[in-house]
């Protein structure tokens, strides 16, 4: 069946009930039913039907998170994932060759996701602009930026980079193999990341380390790049496929069990690899193992059991869901099961759990006043806990509820739900 067939099949799932509006953030940020899924699934068909794409059809499908909880409140099991990827490549070829007629976007709009896309999958770029960030995080001058209105006059990507920047960390570089503590139990591959490789590599550390005390040898390919999830998610289809075909390469030649992943959207983009490359007949079979591998740190753990003493932590944690988590990989139970095993640690939820907090990929550079908005959503709900700690498990989700706190003025320690297993197992 051809493709444009296998959408319209699932866009006729689409039984407009309307369960997906309260649950999903653009509808209820704006009431306007072509930024609800149902709306979106509406203009996909009329596309399908041989509509024009315009650019206002463009700026909705621009304005959706990508969170997919309306996949968990959809009482059919409409695949929108699959429909709003689609009507992103769609977005997206209609402006690689612009012209003033064809082009659903502005010219600043293709310069600011140009610059995101040469950047962030690329973890050596990265840490090429790390020096004059910390240059100015020390000398306070990235604050005074960030609460001008210069950079958001140069461009809105600039200044939402500037407010999500997140503080300084120590490099630390992993070596490609970390031997499992005790009886080995399992030999795991781990994914860095990119930005979670550059900005978060405390949290890698972490990983590893858990991973290790848990009975597993980690191996961590020194050849990985990035593994296309921001891509994919944008619309960048054959340049997704382009990182999934090195992905798959260097996870074969470590020959491992499994394939842990530490940042929800990587995990939920590398389980979808089958999809991606199931029309390259030379690479699908390829990349439906490599998917069939590939776990969330939480589910590895959970699958595995534990055997490594934990230790009291004498604190209060709130835990938020990782869109890319919880409603594309529905993996909720299991962070939670392992947090709530920590002697002492007592876990509260968030009013709005469910809840996109903004960060969505790229989504609050593109998007930032509306992704700004539902982080002082989300920064109300974490204030309302009580909670000193919050506990994610994505390194975009963590910057973004961070800089909506500081952004009221208040601070909250942090970490992803590896960190609190390492301090757990290693006595805090």
């Amino acid at each position: 069946m051809q493709e444009r067939d296998v959408l319209r099949t699932v866009a006729q799932d689409c039984v407009h009930c309307g369960f997906c509006l309260p649950a999903c953030p653009t509808y209820q940020l704006w009431g306007e039913e072509m930024d609800s899924p149902r709306g979106r699934i509406h203009l996909v068909t009329q596309l399908l039907d041989g509509a024009t794409l315009t650019d206002t059809a463009a700026e909705h499908f621009d304005r959706c998170l990508g969170c997919m909880a309306c996949m968990t409140a959809c009482p059919s099991g409409v695949q929108y994932d699959q429909l709003i990827e689609a009507a992103r490549v769609w977005t997206e070829e209609a402006h690689a060759t612009p012209t003033p007629a064809a082009s659903p976007r502005s010219r600043r709009d293709r310069a600011a996701r140009a610059a995101i896309f040469a950047l962030f999958p690329y973890p050596k770029r990265l840490r090429a602009v790390v020096g004059p960030l910390r240059v100015a995080q020390r000398t306070g001058l990235d604050r005074r930026l960030a609460r001008s209105a210069l950079p958001g006059r140069i461009s809105p990507v600039l200044g939402a980079a500037l407010r999500l920047a997140p503080p300084p960390s120590s490099g630390i570089r992993l070596p490609e193999h970390v031997a499992a503590r005790g009886p080995r139990r399992a030999v795991a591959g781990m994914l860095t990341g990119c930005v979670q490789s550059v900005f978060f590599p405390q949290v890698n550390s972490a990983t590893a380390r858990v991973l290790a005390s848990e009975g597993c040898d980690v191996v961590i390919p020194r050849d990985q790049g990035c593994c296309g999830a921001l891509s994919l998610h944008s619309g960048r289809e054959s340049e997704a496929a382009d990182f999934a075909r090195k992905t798959i390469a260097a996870f074969e030649r470590a020959g491992v069990d499994a394939i842990v992943v530490n940042s929800a959207g990587c995990g939920s983009a590398l389980k979808d690899y089958g999809r991606l490359l199931g029309g390259d007949p030379a690479w699908a079979a390829r990349a439906a193992a490599m998917s069939a591998k590939v776990r969330d740190f939480s589910e590895f753990l959970a699958e595995l059991g534990p055997v490594a003493e934990r230790h009291p932590l004498r604190t209060t944690a709130a835990y938020h869901d990782a869109c890319h988590l919880g409603h594309a990989q529905r993996i909720t139970q299991q962070p939670r099961d392992l947090l709530r095993a920590i002697p002492e640690l007592t876990l509260v939820e968030l009013a709005d759990a469910g809840t996109c907090c903004g960060s969505a990929g790229v989504y609050n550079l593109l998007q930032p006043e509306a992704a700004a908005e539902l982080g002082a959503r989300k920064a109300d709900a974490v204030h309302a806990s009580g909670a000193p700690l919050l506990i994610s498990a994505n390194p975009g989700c963590s910057l973004q509820i961070a800089a909506a706190l500081e952004a009221r003025g208040e601070t909250i320690a942090v970490a992803h739900t590896a960190q609190v297993l390492d301090a757990s197992i290693r006595g805090g």
